[in-house]
């Protein structure tokens, strides 16, 4: 590890903050996840991601073999020291955005979610995100049919960075022209999927957004328990590992494209059938790690805090909001998405929920965070990766020595 270039101010901050021995487990975590790239690789069948990759095959800096690329930690190294900065990038430490995207709007009123959202939702989500001085921007909150259209109206009523998908040609070429205008746009990918797999549904388009030297939100969503081992370090090794692969695409066939580390590790709980539970303090630090990991790499990053398994505007979906928001205000964070607005499983987008996140955003004191213990590096959890592999870690007996250890609350 002695060969990572660090921001030394970040390490003394975050040791500062998170302690010695727990900003270790995070060094130990990106050792894991260059393991993890070197010895399973990630599948791949798109063509012009192997290409970008085999040109370094003859300097054994990576190699090829059935669809699956293996990368080794010198290539990390390399497209890592390429890959803009922190100081560079154009959103401040310590933003709260309203976003990612939810498929339904709640009915506030009625108290029901599934409501299919409207260009008028879009249009009024975009005029309150413009409005409120805590909001630092947005993605697109909710989903429409039409990526151009919903582009347009993020533009025309938040002038605020913003982040959105691009799926087709007239989205990119919608893109192109608002990043010369705006120069405060990202386009959010998650490139791959469990278990260490390209989504090929999006691939093309990942690398079209590149080409054209956007910046590019790379998200990726392992879960602890199922998809990788149930554990801090398990978790966030596994999802360092699938986004660095897309930052080392990204660099490989555009070198100096901005790329933002969006890594969003996630815990499966055993207590509702396995399902994650983002309204859990434990899943709030774990976004919270993956942050500081990523601050020491200087890496821009954008994790998820301040959501809730609540289904229906109860207290405690309040609750967890200020929760959430006021852990990300005691440790420090760069970019924060669902901090305000969303339901059980990013299901349904409350604009009640928004305003009130809002409200307790303008409010909140990192005194008002509960108290944590640090996590420290559990040497089962690499060990189960290197076991396990590709597998299902749902029955995996670290899963099972971990319930009710660890993620419980």
């Amino acid at each position: 590890m002695n060969s990572i270039n660090l921001r030394k101010d970040q390490v003394d901050k975050s040791t500062n903050l998170l302690g010695a021995e727990t900003v270790e487990m995070l060094l130990k975590s990106h050792a894991d996840a260059l393991w993890i790239l070197e010895n399973m690789g990630v599948g791949c069948k798109q063509a012009d991601i192997q290409k970008a990759f085999r040109q370094f095959e003859a300097e054994g800096l990576a190699y090829q073999h059935e669809d699956r690329i293996y990368v080794t930690r010198e290539l990390v190294e390399k497209c890592l020291a390429t890959t803009p900065g922190v100081d560079e990038f154009f959103v401040p430490l310590d933003s709260f955005f309203i976003g990612g995207t939810a498929p339904y709007i709640y009915d506030d009123i009625k108290g029901v979610g599934g409501i299919f959202p409207t260009p008028e939702h879009v249009a009024k989500i975009a005029q309150i995100a413009q409005e409120n001085d805590v909001v630092a921007g947005m993605g697109r909150a909710v989903k429409l049919k039409n990526e151009v259209e919903q582009m347009d109206i993020m533009d025309k009523y938040c002038s605020k960075p913003l982040y959105f998908a691009v799926t087709c040609d007239a989205s990119l070429e919608r893109a192109k022209q608002l990043w010369e205008e705006r120069k405060n746009i990202m386009i959010v990918f998650c490139l791959t999927r469990p278990p260490l797999e390209v989504n090929e549904n999006f691939s093309d388009n990942f690398v079209k957004v590149v080409k054209a030297g956007l910046p590019v939100f790379i998200s990726a969503m392992p879960m602890g328990g199922i998809s990788t081992s149930y554990s801090y370090n398990g978790a966030l090794a596994m999802t360092h590992a699938e986004v660095l692969f897309g930052i080392c695409a990204a660099q490989i066939i555009n070198p100096g494209v901005t790329c933002i580390h969006a890594g969003f590790p996630t815990i499966a709980d055993p207590r509702i059938d396995y399902n994650p539970n983002y309204g859990l303090i434990s899943h709030n630090l774990l976004n919270i790690l993956m942050t500081h990991l990523n601050l020491m790499l200087d890496l821009p990053t954008f994790q998820s805090a301040g959501t809730t398994h609540e289904e229906h505007l109860t207290q405690k979906a309040f609750d967890d909001a200020r929760m959430g928001q006021a852990m990300c205000k005691k440790y420090g964070v760069h970019m924060i998405r669902h901090p305000f607005s969303f339901l059980r499983y990013l299901i349904d987008f409350s604009i009640a929920k928004l305003e009130k996140g809002i409200e307790i955003a303008q409010e909140v004191t990192p005194d008002d965070a509960p108290e944590v213990v640090m996590p420290v590096y559990d040497e089962r959890g690499m060990e189960s990766i290197k076991t396990i592999g590709l597998g299902m870690y749902m029955d995996d007996p670290l899963t099972t020595a971990n319930f009710g250890k660890i993620f419980v609350n």
